[in-house]
């Protein structure tokens, strides 16, 4: 099996405009998909720093002299560039996607497929586990990240389960889970319902959303003026963040205007559109199915 098959490849590529002399930015580097195309476009005084927090990810890093590779949140992007001397740069690439290599070890607990203890943490190092989520959690902590991050209608309900099933013993495994909130397994259809309580822990135990939050914030001071922002999102929440910000500089989406009336944004999107995978692509690749992915320009 394959650590993971970049998504919207040539899209996002082309979306970065590269620049042979250019610095660039991985800020998911994963199995270096992405990262390998971009180097392909670099020229020998290029430069790319590449992010990624899962410590397997640097297994692959190419043996490349203008690779840089952090080991690390997305999070901390102004704090690594200004450490490697590269405070600016010509653009920055996320694809918020969750790896097949996390997906298919079923010891990382990230998928509803294997029995496995419930981990879901992208940094080992990391303290907070999915199991300690579902057994230290308040019932109102839980319905938050059900209703939240899982946009599921019944987040009292699997709360309430869940509570309920912690008082015969602790939630350690996925079949611990699924057992806990059997009754509300649509039968026939499990996938959707389990993915969304399964995307909720896991959005939860990384602060996935704080994390993109802080990011993207960062974006606009750490391009130069007609440097590209490209991201890929595979859920409405992350869309939604990302949609707000490259049309309106802040993550509320506020349309600030100046004195004339014109709105006044940071940011050109190069794609009016939000592009998506190719028939082709989601045949090859299932897991592209969700994505979606969105361009923006610095202008300010």
């Amino acid at each position: 099996m394959g650590y993971h098959k970049p998504v919207l490849l040539h899209e996002s590529i082309k979306g970065l405009n590269i620049k042979p002399k250019g610095s660039y930015v991985d800020l998911t580097f994963g199995g270096g998909g992405h990262s390998r195309e971009v180097l392909k476009k670099l020229g020998k005084n290029g430069r790319l720093i590449a992010f990624d927090q899962d410590q397997d990810a640097e297994a692959n890093v190419p043996d490349d002299k203008r690779v840089i590779f952090v080991g690390a949140n997305f999070r901390y992007l102004r704090n690594y560039l200004r450490y490697h001397a590269m405070e600016k740069v010509d653009g920055i690439l996320a694809d918020l996607g969750i790896s097949s290599h996390q997906i298919d070890r079923p010891e990382r607990g990230f998928s509803f497929k294997s029995e496995a203890l419930l981990d879901m943490r992208m940094d080992v190092r990391s303290r907070k586990s999915a199991s300690q989520v579902l057994n230290e959690y308040t019932r109102d902590e839980l319905v938050k990240i059900f209703r939240e991050y899982g946009e599921l209608n019944n987040a009292k309900a699997l709360a309430s389960a869940l509570l309920e099933a912690r008082q015969e013993g602790t939630l350690e495994t996925t079949g611990d889970l699924e057992r806990a909130l059997k009754k509300f397994i649509p039968r026939g259809q499990p996938s959707k319902f389990l993915a969304r309580v399964y995307q909720a822990l896991r959005i939860e135990v990384n602060r996935e959303m704080e994390s993109l939050r802080e990011m993207l914030l960062q974006t606009n001071g750490c391009l130069l003026e007609g440097g590209r922002l490209v991201v890929i999102t595979y859920h409405s929440i992350e869309d939604r963040l990302v949609k707000n910000y490259m049309r309106s500089g802040n993550l509320e989406g506020t349309i600030h205007k100046d004195f004339y009336g014109n709105m006044k944004s940071p940011w050109k999107l190069v794609n009016r559109s939000v592009i998506t995978p190719s028939e082709d692509e989601i045949e090859v690749n299932n897991r592209a199915r969700s994505a979606k992915m969105r361009i923006a320009e610095k202008i300010i």
